[in-house]
């Protein structure tokens, strides 16, 4: 079994045998790879190319087991998905495909690893500390309050409810800015109020 053609006169190459090659790059591609068991071979095919300045450069057949590797390999990367040959090549070169994760080259040095230390807990937010106001203030505006009772049910509204509202709506408005301080934040949002069932 001989290992290729003379691309003139077609006589067998053999492995490990010498041969020669055009020395114009466009000769050597994979699509052309001619190989010449001659000078006066390599001197045909320069006269049907026309090649302005070439020359001939003396090469030697890969032995058969050579070969056979390297025909094994290129097989079996041919048939690997896009993904293997990237990580592949990636190993090869020392680089890291996009959208892979790192590749590290058989041998390489282990990457130095920076440790993070945990994030520490601060201090859990203090209570805030509410000021003494006016506990005796209207905080219902008492006409609107009687038009509500009035148009729900008809009903009149004596004015201590007002008042008996006005303490519920600062125990809400306390509970509230607890709920805030707690957030450490500055400004009391609706979801800081707590929400009562309407029946």
């Amino acid at each position: 079994m001989s290992w290729l053609r003379c691309s003139a006169c077609k006589r067998d190459l053999d492995f490990g045998a010498a041969h020669w090659v055009c020395s114009v790059s466009t000769c050597n591609r994979h699509s052309t790879n001619y190989k010449f068991c001659s000078v006066s071979c390599w001197d045909s095919h320069v006269a049907t190319l026309r090649h302005r300045d070439a020359w001939a450069v003396e090469a030697r057949a890969p032995s058969k087991q050579a070969y056979d590797l390297e025909r094994d390999l290129t097989t079996t990367a041919e048939l690997r998905t896009p993904a293997q040959r990237a990580v592949s090549a990636a190993a090869a070169t020392g680089t890291t495909p996009p959208g892979l994760p790192a590749v590290r080259s058989p041998g390489a040095a282990e990457p130095a690893r920076r440790m993070v230390p945990p994030p520490v807990a601060g201090p859990a937010p203090s209570s805030v500390k509410l000021e003494p106001a006016g506990d005796d203030d209207i905080l219902i505006v008492v006409s609107r309050l009687k038009k509500y009772i009035r148009d729900r049910s008809g009903m009149n509204t004596a004015d201590s409810v007002a008042e008996a509202l006005s303490h519920h709506v600062r125990a809400l408005c306390d509970d509230a800015i607890r709920t805030a301080g707690t957030d450490n934040r500055r400004t009391v949002l609706d979801r800081d109020v707590a929400k009562l069932a309407r029946k």
